[in-house]
This record gives C-alpha cells, sequence and structure tokens, in this order.
C-alpha cells in the first residue's frame, strides 16, 4: 500500500512495511524499493541529486544532502529541512463550505453564561498567582478535592489498597487477586452540576521577567473568564511580580465584562496563613455550591470553540488524524462556528497559503509579522523552526519540520481565516478558522488555547500521548488502528480506517463532529478528562519549539 499525498509529491508515503528489494507499484509508475521501508516513512518517487529540492503535500519539504536514487529511502542521512520562502501578499481565496444542512439548527447541552459562548463544562477554578502559594493551592486541593467527592484516586491507587487491605488480613500470592483495575467505582460528587474543582498550579509569577508577568496575567484572565468557569478563587502571596492589579488589568483589557464570582486572598495582608486558608476554603465551598444550580441547557452549535492540536505525531498524523479534524474545522466553519489552530513552529513552509486564506491583508500580515518574530527569536537563541521535530517524529516518520508542519496544517481545513491572535489574546470571531500564536510544545499550545477561550479540544496523535487540560475537554484522535488498540485506554477516537481506505476523510470528519457535539454535551466523556489528565504549562514566552 503506497499513497502519493499530492499530484505534485515526489515522496511516496508508505502504508504498510515493505523488505528491501520488493517491486512496488503506484499510478503506473514502478520502483524497486532499495532497502527496507517501514509503514509512514518515505522514498524517494525520482532521482535526487545533491541539493534537489523535495515536495509533499504539494510543498517543500527538505533539500537533498546526497544523491538519493528513485526507490530510496528518504531520512535525515540524505534530507534535510528546507521550507518554501512566503511573501505574505495574499491571493483571493475561492473556498466552497461543506455541506452542513444535516447539523443546522442542532444543540447540545451546555451551561449557559451571562456572555460569551456557553460552557461544555462548569468548574471552579483555584488561581495561584505565583508558585510561593503552590503549597496552599495543595492544602486547598486536598480538603477540598475529596470532601466534595472529585477525588481522582487512580485506579492503581484503588488496587493497592486492595492489596494492603488483603495483606493485612493475613491473604498471600493468588488470595489476593480481586476486583480489576476497571471494577471499582469513583466516588459521586455533592454537587452534580459542578465538573469539578481545578487548581492551576505553575512555577511562574514572579523571578523572570515583567514581560513573564503580564504574560501569565493575560493567560490567567483567559482561564478567568473561560466558558467552562462557573467562578474563581485566587490565592497571591503580595509582593510578585504577577501583582493583583496587573490581573486585574488583564481583565479589563480582553474581559472588560467580566462578572463572574471572584474571590482574592492575599497572604501578606492575612492575619495569619490558618485565617486566608480558613476563608478561603468556605468562600470556595459556598461559591461550588452556588454554581451547583446551574444545569445544562440547550445551546448552538455556534457557540463551539475548537481547538486544533496534536503531539506525539506520526507519518500517519498529516494523512488521516489531522485531515479528518481540518475537515471537522471546515465543517465548523461552515456552521458559524470558531475552529482554532494553533502550534506556529509548525506552520513552517505553508504560510503562503495560510496568507491567501486569510480574509484581509491586516491579518496575513500580523501573521507573516507572529512568524517572523517568533523564528527570530528562536534563530537568535542558536536554535530555528528546523529543531522543532522530537526522536519521536523523526524516528515515526516526520523527517523535517516543513514535512511535520505541512501535515499539521490540515487540522486548519481549507475555510477562510477570520482572525491571526497572539498568545493571550481571547478568540472573538466566528464561521471561519482562527491562527492563534503558541508554541509547537503540546502542552504550551493546549493550555493557550483553553486560556484564549477553547470550549473544546481536538487532539490527534500518532505515538500515543495522555495529553488533557483543567477546563477543556479533550478529544483524542489516534492516527491509525494500530495505536488506537494498544492505547484505547487513554484515546478516543480512531481516524485508522482512512489508512485501510474503509472509510473517507469527509465521513471520518462527519463522525468526528458529531462526537464533539456528544462531548459538548456532556453525554461523552472523553479519557483524557475520567483520568484527570489535567496539564497546565504556561509559555514563558522564550524559546519554545
Amino acid at each position: 500500500m503506497l499513497l502519493r499525498v499530492h499530484p505534485a509529491d515526489d515522496l511516496i508515503v508508505v502504508l504498510q512495511d515493505f523488505p528491501a528489494g520488493a517491486e512496488v507499484c503506484l499510478e503506473g509508475q514502478k520502483w524497486t524499493l532499495r532497502e527496507a521501508i517501514a509503514a509512514k516513512h518515505k522514498f524517494a518517487a525520482r532521482d535526487f541529486h545533491v541539493g534537489d529540492l523535495v515536495t509533499m503535500y504539494g510543498v517543500t519539504v527538505g533539500r537533498a544532502m546526497q544523491a538519493i536514487p528513485a526507490g530510496g529511502r528518504v531520512h535525515t542521512h540524505n534530507l534535510k529541512h528546507e521550507a518554501a520562502s512566503f511573501s505574505g501578499k495574499r491571493q483571493s481565496l475561492v473556498w466552497t463550505p461543506p455541506e452542513v444542512s444535516r447539523w443546522q439548527g442542532r444543540t447540545f447541552q451546555g451551561y449557559r453564561r451571562s456572555q460569551g459562548p456557553a460552557g461544555t463544562a462548569n468548574y471552579w477554578l483555584v488561581i495561584p498567582l505565583v508558585f510561593c502559594e503552590n503549597r496552599n493551592l495543595g492544602f486547598m486541593r486536598e480538603a477540598l478535592t475529596r470532601a466534595l467527592g472529585y477525588g481522582q484516586s487512580t485506579a492503581y491507587e484503588r488496587y493497592a489498597q486492595h492489596l494492603a487491605d488483603g495483606f493485612r488480613q493475613g491473604k498471600r500470592g493468588a488470595e489476593m487477586d480481586g476486583p480489576g483495575l476497571d471494577e471499582m467505582a469513583q466516588p459521586s460528587p455533592l454537587f452534580p452540576n459542578v465538573s469539578g474543582v481545578k487548581f492551576l498550579e505553575h512555577g511562574l509569577g514572579c523571578g523572570g521577567t515583567r514581560e513573564d508577568a503580564v504574560a501569565l496575567c493575560h493567560l490567567l484572565a483567559g482561564y478567568m473568564a473561560h466558558p467552562n468557569t462557573a467562578g474563581v478563587t485566587v490565592l497571591s502571596l503580595g509582593c510578585q511580580h504577577a501583582q493583583v492589579s496587573l490581573l486585574e488589568e488583564s481583565l479589563a483589557r480582553f474581559h472588560p465584562n467580566f462578572d463572574k464570582p471572584l474571590h482574592v486572598f492575599e497572604q501578606q495582608k492575612s492575619a495569619s496563613e490558618r485565617d486566608m486558608m480558613a476563608k478561603a476554603i468556605r468562600t470556595t465551598f459556598d461559591g461550588v455550591a452556588k454554581a451547583g444550580e446551574q444545569v445544562r441547557v440547550p445551546c448552538p452549535v455556534t457557540d463551539l470553540v475548537v481547538g486544533m492540536e496534536c503531539g506525539g505525531s506520526d507519518g500517519f498524523s498529516g494523512i488521516s488524524a489531522n485531515p479528518v479534524m481540518g475537515h471537522v474545522s471546515d465543517l465548523l466553519s461552515a456552521l458559524g462556528a470558531a475552529p482554532v489552530l494553533a502550534e506556529f513552529p509548525e506552520l513552517c513552509g505553508v504560510e503562503q497559503s495560510l496568507c491567501d486564506r486569510c480574509v484581509t491583508e491586516e491579518l496575513a500580515d500580523r501573521f507573516v509579522h507572529l512568524m517572523r518574530a517568533y523564528e527570530g527569536r528562536a534563530q537568535a537563541c542558536g536554535s530555528g523552526f528546523d529543531a522543532n521535530p522530537s526522536p519521536g517524529n523523526i524516528r515515526d516518520g516526520l523527517i523535517t519540520d516543513a514535512m511535520k508542519s505541512a501535515g499539521a496544517a490540515k487540522k486548519g481545513g481549507t475555510g477562510p481565516i477570520v482572525d491571526v491572535l497572539d498568545y493571550g489574546e481571547p478568540v472573538r470571531k466566528r464561521g471561519g478558522l482562527t491562527l492563534y500564536c503558541t508554541p509547537g510544545n503540546d502542552v504550551e499550545s493546549t493550555t493557550a488555547l483553553a486560556g484564549g477561550g477553547c470550549n473544546l479540544m481536538v487532539f490527534s496523535t500518532g505515538l500515543g500521548t495522555p495529553t488533557g487540560n483543567p477546563v477543556c475537554p479533550t478529544l483524542k484522535v489516534a492516527t491509525n488502528s494500530r495505536l488506537m488498540k494498544r492505547m484505547g485506554d487513554i484515546l478516543d477516537f480512531d481516524s485508522g480506517p482512512v489508512i485501510t481506505g474503509e472509510k473517507s476523510v469527509a465521513e471520518m470528519g462527519e463522525e468526528l463532529l458529531e462526537l464533539c457535539l456528544a462531548t459538548a454535551g456532556g453525554e461523552f466523556v472523553p479519557k483524557a478528562v475520567a483520568l484527570g489528565q489535567d496539564d497546565f504549562l504556561p509559555w514563558k514566552r522564550g524559546v519554545s519549539l
């Protein structure tokens, strides 16, 4: 099984393992493979000379470092990163939206807010303004989580407790066998209409630069105003760079009509730590009880703000999962919702096509400015976007950043780009794609997407990663069925039928949209949510690829 992704490509993707000497053919062309080639990897469709540009997805993805014969395996020993230049001058976009009549008028059961989009969940947040408050944050987590019935005691913890109890009873060996890991029940919450109390522990707020403190406050303000947030408790030491006043400035700038319950406790102004903690716990308890009065109601699809993310990508990501997610992006755009594409280091080499999709010259100019500023910072530190691919990416067929980027960009579909935002800015526009400046690191990026207001995220992976978010439900999409079978305990959706040819990208995109609606309405619980995978990693705006 072979695939030429784009008619202009001179790389062929191998969809199954082939031994050395295998004779293969595609579209009337025949090759003899010079060496064994594993699934997800590529071979040359023609002879390459040293210095020749190499094309995949219809764009430049590298330059040959040595002669590569037709049928020769392409990898890091003979191909280096090279991306096409771009002017940023956009060409007019002619877009034919997909057929969406079957979803017109559809709703999901969400939490309606006084302003902005509805929530797909209903959380109370406890936020430290500085790492000095992390110990107190931990005390509040211990005090409230189990008392309110949100304790995420893991299956492993419960199993270990079962073994310990058996040992105390004098049992040994097979006598200690008991219920399996999946047969032990989770506790029930005291307030079932509240999705949980989440604690955003981080290591910032002081030290570093003032720019770090400002960026942190922008991010935290986004979480406070998030559609899935019912109310907030803030812990402040008092003397840190990330002052309460700085947080208030971020709220006033980006969320001027913020009206959710907000309770701030500053330790250096308190009678004692015990006094502050008692007040913070009591106030939070009362806030959660009040938030529990809110119920899910029908909300329009236009309230969906969906972040498109990838992590642990492989050679199938840009062929199956990402195009499937891209079709979801186009369906959401056509329905008047808001798909969001981030990870700017993973848009390297496709800048011009994205500029062409921008609805105004100003948006194209801003995208170019953000990309070049980001790349400039990386180069100033002796790095660059070319350093983005991880060892796992390379091992599974993503040889250069341009190759990885061309596949990653597929998550954004083909529709118009209606906005371009920097880190910490809220998503506002509907009916098209928003580009959001974040690192390529998946947790830094998902943290930022939620801070921008995404109330749902869809995350593709080919290697398998458990990434989740404290406030935003995250659906995990496997690029291949083998991965889904092996790691189905942390994944939610299998796009593997695209690889085998059993289903089309459009068919799987429609299925994934239905799963998005079920998740938004609380009918489906993603594995990352069920497992309590609350990844939160603010970006310090230094070099992170």
